[in-house]
């Protein structure tokens, strides 16, 4: 298949005269990848309703497999903070075990996508529906870690449940795990960006935090115990896996890929630009799918590209999908050699961490955009779609938004012109003389005509209505329907049932053809279409 012949063609490119050098530059940017990964793989692991050790296995195993059949050679994959909005609430409702299996359904249904060359799908999303949708995910990210940060409980299924349950419930706040969550944000906050690209603020805060639980041994909830294996205790049981099973996780299965699908390909376009090199989207949409298919059997949950981690590797000088592996192994060995650390570390330092991770998903410029320029149907669109997406399932989220645009395009579009203008007698050649006395118009027609703007035809009869000549100029029209034919030719049947006369002008090639196809033409005589008004006038007058 030419996806195949492409994928080998792609990577023969992207090894050629690959050097010593080049490797130890892959080494370097996935070294330094693995440390802005650690405590995110951590915290989303944790996070998701899953496990930190989850969140390892995920990164591992997609920085190896997604990586190497990535549709560019800079993809980073692993657990994100856009998909632990989806999985904490599946946790609560199917377990571990139902959030493995919708793993592997939404691997398949991306698989699919690739081979159906849907790749090019994302291209259709408005910007305004993206920026939304990502400010939507942050807020329940930020949400999902009170928690973690405060030590009070909610319960629910949604947002808006949950957010009751605080107040509905008895709660203990734990000023301890507060304040060391409070501390870890804003050492992020302050933190100088020039060391930042050098050692991760997210890495150092976490460092920090753990050797001060270490010293004190601070009464709060920390990581606890990490395998030191590759294969989690909590993993896909294929053989208890049943149709019912399958059934109920349909919808979270879509809901897993779609997200798995946009945030990819979002991360590879954005990503492609910063190397100047194009993504293979198709092929990109396999690595996800087989990935997520893997991933389960380790014990991992879905993973997406992640643009974080991505820029981090191009701009730490990574060359080829090298990187990607190098950070998976070095995430391995972290997990076999520093366990007994990571066990310590306090849930509320990586909710911290997760918090500021949400707070900078903000496309701010891309936001500051749509407000500045006070479109109003921009603005609703973002903000629609980030509401939606608090409140509602993701999925429903994306097609409330592109539903949206879809309606208020089809609004725009349906803004129908039609424009009458009297054909003055003083103003016309000699040779029209016999013209002078008849009273006659050129109606202009402006806009597609179809269902949605038939209603527009109707109510310009009465401005016709004491015409005898009427020419329908019609080349602002670019497409028409059926519908929008038929209308006409009502209106057409109406003036001919007063004596008037009716012409056409101007008619673009797609409109003629299902005039042609309605029938229009024959009811009202192929010898009154003219390509101008000019030629139908000398016909008049002729």
């Amino acid at each position: 298949m030419n996806i195949f012949k492409n994928y080998g063609e792609r990577l023969k490119t992207e090894f050629s005269g690959y050097t010593p050098k080049d490797l130890t530059k892959d080494l370097m940017a996935g070294i330094t990848v693995a440390a802005v990964a650690l405590p995110l793989a951590l915290a989303f692991g944790v996070s998701s309703g899953a496990s930190a050790a989850a969140g390892l296995i995920t990164a591992v195993i997609a920085g190896i497999v997604t990586g190497m059949l990535s549709g560019g050679s800079y993809q980073i994959s692993g657990p994100t903070g856009a998909m632990t909005a989806i999985l904490l609430s599946l946790v609560a409702k199917y377990q571990l075990q139902g959030v493995f299996l919708a793993c592997v359904m939404s691997g398949i249904i991306l698989l699919v996508c690739g081979l159906l060359k849907l790749g090019k799908i994302v291209s259709y999303l408005p910007l305004p529906v993206i920026t939304g949708f990502t400010s939507g995910i942050s807020i329940i990210i930020a949400f999902g870690q009170i928690n973690n940060l405060t030590g009070l409980t909610c319960s629910g299924e949604n947002t808006i449940e949950k957010t009751v349950s605080y107040f509905t419930t008895e709660q203990h706040f734990d000023l301890t795990a507060f304040l060391i969550g409070a501390a870890v944000i804003l050492f992020m906050a302050v933190y100088p960006k020039k060391i930042n690209q050098y050692f991760p603020s997210s890495l150092a805060a976490i460092v920090i935090a753990t050797v001060c639980q270490f010293i004190f041994d601070f009464n709060v909830s920390t990581v606890g115990e990490i395998p030191q294996s590759i294969f989690l205790p909590d993993r896909l049981d294929i053989s208890a896996v049943t149709l019912k099973d399958i059934e109920a996780l349909v919808v979270p299965a879509i809901s897993i890929a779609a997200l798995g699908l946009i945030e990819s390909l979002l991360c590879g376009a954005s990503a492609g630009r910063m190397k100047n090199e194009k993504l293979d989207a198709n092929q990109e949409l396999i690595a996800q799918g087989i990935g997520n298919i893997v991933i389960p059997f380790f014990g991992g949950v879905p993973a997406t590209a992640a643009i974080a981690r991505t820029a981090v590797a191009i701009k730490s000088g990574g060359k080829t999908r090298l990187t990607s592996v190098f950070h998976a192994v070095v995430l391995l060995l972290s997990m076999f050699l520093l366990a007994p650390v990571i066990s310590k570390i306090p849930l509320s330092a990586l909710a911290g961490v997760l918090i500021m991770t949400a707070w900078r998903m903000n496309d701010r410029e891309a936001i500051k955009g749509i407000f500045s320029r006070r479109i109003k149907t921009q603005m609703a669109q973002f903000l629609l779609t980030m509401a939606a997406t608090v409140v509602f399932d993701l999925t429903i989220a994306i097609l409330i938004g592109v539903l949206f645009s879809v309606v208020m395009f089809v609004i725009k579009v349906s803004d129908m012109q039609i424009n009458t203008s009297d054909i003055d007698p003083d103003r016309l050649p000699d040779h029209f003389e016999n013209f002078k006395d008849r009273k006659a118009a050129v109606v202009y027609v402006t806009g597609p005509l179809y269902f949605g703007t038939a209603n527009r035809l109707e109510e310009a009869l009465t401005e016709l209505s004491d015409k005898e000549i009427i020419i329908f100029s019609m080349r602002g029209v670019p497409f028409a329907d059926a519908s929008g034919v038929q209308a006409m030719q009502e209106l057409v049947n109406t003036l001919s049932a007063n004596n008037v006369m009716v012409y056409f002008t101007a008619i673009q090639p797609p409109v003629m053809e299902m005039i042609n196809r309605c029938g229009l033409s024959d009811d009202v005589g192929s010898d009154r279409f003219f390509w101008s008004t000019d030629k139908a006038l000398e016909y008049i007058c002729s």
